[in-house]
């Protein structure tokens, strides 16, 4: 019996040793020398993040003035370190995607407003109004130990019902079913 846990481990091992070595970077074909101009590379090729196509799908459903901005989304939550759909997920409670917000203001998360005190925070653009609430969700409630959405919902709303409506949107945006075939790609 111990020869033949013997010969296994041999024959693993000799596996592992013939196996390419590899350095965790992704390869893409671009990056890869090519000495015949005319001949397809021979490396494997990475995967485009499918989130920003599946962002932009969900929020195009949504009717969201921001869907083009979907990757940049995208980009600042794993920058801060947040859940890629909460700033999303925060505007579609705040302000039907974008769609109902002060003129002008670009504030689809309500950030700033006081109740009948004013129209609340303008921003320069969609991409300012993202960066502004996820540098503000990341550093003035996350980093200050208000980790989950209702730890942060009993400070950023008045409404009790508001961590509930911003998690009911977190997993719309997760049971979404884009038709587009490059936003079916995401796995959640």
């Amino acid at each position: 019996m111990n020869k033949i846990l013997y010969i296994i481990a041999c024959i693993t091992l000799l596996g592992f040793l013939a196996m390419p070595a590899t350095t965790g970077t992704p390869v893409y074909a671009q990056d890869a020398p090519m000495s015949d101009p005319s001949a397809k590379p021979n490396v494997p090729v990475a995967d485009p993040d499918p989130r920003p196509a599946f962002l932009k799908a969900y929020l195009e459903s949504r009717h969201a003035p921001f869907a083009d901005d979907a990757a940049y989304f995208i980009h600042e939550a794993d920058r801060l370190h947040l859940d890629w759909k909460l700033v999303a997920a925060i505007s579609g409670v705040e302000s039907t995607f974008g769609q109902h917000i002060p003129t002008g203001s670009y504030n689809a998360w309500g950030w700033g407003v006081f109740t009948g005190a004013n129209d609340g925070i303008h921003f320069t653009d969609w991409k300012d109004g993202v960066t502004k609430v996820s540098e503000g969700l990341r550093y003035n409630y996350m980093d200050k130990g208000a980790k989950t959405v209702d730890e942060i919902g009993r400070i950023y709303a008045a409404s009790p019902a508001w961590a509930y409506k911003v998690k009911w949107f977190i997993s719309d945006i997760e049971a979404f079913r884009p038709t587009s075939p490059k936003a079916l790609a995401v796995t959640i």
